[in-house]
């Protein structure tokens, strides 16, 4: 297996690695089950899991760390590089350092490596389903809630801090007021929404970019099929002897972004790490940059459409 490359970030002295392990899924994997697939990731070769509070999946991620180190598959905790995020309902100023707090008690934990504001509103009670009403749904704070995250990173709860779902126009807010700048944007990127305005805003400030559902989020409730049956990659694949799924992560990677995979397939995880000794051409990046373009994660189809949540969805 080719060594997976790591990628600087802002403000962390801990590289972090581009391919990361993703635990949102759906429906919610039961505790157990998580587990055992994040064991057999570090078996793999993963050692960056990304996490969330509204994935369920903190608590298995941390039984499966615990379990790495007694088994002796990792030396220790600092092998590991772990996100975790910010959830809608706790996104008030004085609610995150405790809510950072809530989620180390999960993972068992003293600190994780980035924390991440996961989306850009809140909610103003804790929901159980979706899409909720209109009354819960309010614009974020983000003076307050920046402050909170950067109180996080100076108390040593996590070692960077960033964003998930921003956009340009919410990043130059964050951006106003940050006297630490956000470390990561974690966005939809995927080479059927390949999001270039936002890649090319992120570089400039120094801001990377991991992409999530990098090959279409296929078999949940918001993803589709669309990267995996594309004749465009399948024909690349085939006159390279890769998967489509292969050629899907590799585009991403070339892109300068780091990314997050979730299978809970044992081989499917060990194929998607095999994106490292090989590039595609000029050519095939042509093919594939000509793919048509359509975003797959709208807020307003989790949420509802909402005045408030359509807005953010047509922000760029």
């Amino acid at each position: 297996m080719a060594a997976i490359p790591q990628v600087s970030l802002i403000g962390c002295e801990k590289s972090m690695p581009v391919i990361g392990m993703g635990t949102s899924s759906y429906p919610p994997a039961d505790l157990e089950t998580a587990k055992t697939a994040i064991l057999e990731a570090i078996k793999a070769g993963y050692r960056h899991f990304d996490t969330a509070f509204a994935y369920g999946s903190e608590k298995p991620l941390g039984e499966a760390i615990a379990e790495a180190l007694t088994l002796g598959l990792i030396k220790s905790r600092d092998d590991l590089f772990i996100t975790t995020k910010l959830w809608c309902s706790f996104a008030q100023r004085d609610q995150i350092v405790p809510t950072c707090k809530m989620s180390l008690q999960n993972i068992k934990l003293d600190y994780v490596d980035l924390y991440l504001i996961h989306m850009p509103l809140r909610l103003s009670q804790m929901i159980q389903k979706t899409p909720v009403d209109k009354e819960i749904i309010h614009p974020l704070d983000v003076k307050g809630v920046w402050e909170g995250m950067e109180e996080c990173q100076k108390l040593g709860l996590t070692k960077a801090i960033g964003v998930s779902n921003f956009s340009c126009k919410k990043l130059e807010e964050v951006l106003s007021i940050a006297k630490i700048p956000p470390a990561v944007n974690q966005v939809e990127i995927n080479p059927a929404w390949q999001q270039k305005q936002l890649r090319e805003f992120c570089k400039a400030k120094g801001i990377h970019i991991t992409a999530y559902s990098p090959l279409g989020a296929n078999n949940t409730n918001w993803g589709d099929n669309r990267i995996i049956e594309s004749d465009v990659l399948a024909d690349i694949a085939k006159a390279r002897g890769k998967t489509t799924a292969q050629v899907a992560l590799r585009w991403v990677y070339e892109q300068g972004v780091s990314l997050v995979a979730k299978s809970f397939n044992k081989e499917r995880m060990k194929d998607n790490l095999q994106i490292f000794d090989w590039s595609l051409s000029e050519e095939e990046l042509d093919k594939i940059s000509k793919m048509p373009q359509r975003k797959g994660v709208i807020l307003a189809s989790v949420f509802g459409p909402h005045d408030f949540v359509l807005q953010l969805d047509a922000e760029v």
